[in-house]
């Protein structure tokens, strides 16, 4: 059962990298409260949030956007709060070191190829490549988040789907502004 939620969770990422395999047999050595819905997406989600922070870090000195700037600091704020309960659910789950999704292309990942293109740009390119990376971001991680909160099991872990939920739809409002503070 563990390892057909895994598989449905990689799916409705879009991860089909070979190195996913070896989180299935992960679950079997963790405790019983967590299930490979919550296995998978405690690691999809830390990668998320960890390949984000490098675009969220340019933001100050490229953007020539106050709401860009104001977007980009709210989204780094939960985000920096969220990876730290992320990895300690992951420590409770018995999780590898190595996380099997970390620099997986899929949707909502902000790779380091477009993080370099970032790095090139500045003033209003900048902003809609970022406004554009992390409406992305939100989007996919509210949708895990909602297939974490239907199929997971492990309590903490569903609880900070909800929050994720609700952080993310109080930041597509802010995203609304940005996106109209730079067209």
């Amino acid at each position: 059962m563990a390892r057909v939620l895994l598989a449905g969770t990689l799916l409705l990422t879009g991860c089909t990298n070979s190195a996913a395999g070896p989180a299935a047999p992960a679950a079997a050595t963790t405790t019983s409260q967590f299930g490979g819905t919550d296995l998978a997406w405690l690691e999809i989600n830390i990668a998320m949030d960890e390949e984000i922070l490098p675009l969220l870090a340019l933001v100050p000195s490229r953007s020539g956007s106050p709401e860009v700037q104001a977007l980009a600091l709210q989204v780094q704020a939960f985000t920096t709060a969220e990876l730290s309960s992320l990895r300690e659910l992951h420590n409770q789950a018995g999780l590898p070191a190595e996380n099997p999704h970390k620099g997986m292309p899929m949707p909502g990942m902000v790779t380091p190829e477009k993080v370099t293109e970032a790095s090139a740009l500045s003033g209003k390119d900048f902003d809609t490549l970022v406004v554009t990376a992390i409406e992305e971001h939100l989007d996919q991680s509210q949708d895990l988040a909602g297939s974490e909160d239907k199929s997971g099991v492990e309590p903490q872990t569903r609880a900070l789907a909800m929050q994720i939920i609700r952080t993310r739809t109080a930041a597509m409002n802010t995203l609304d502004a940005a996106s109209k503070g730079i067209s």
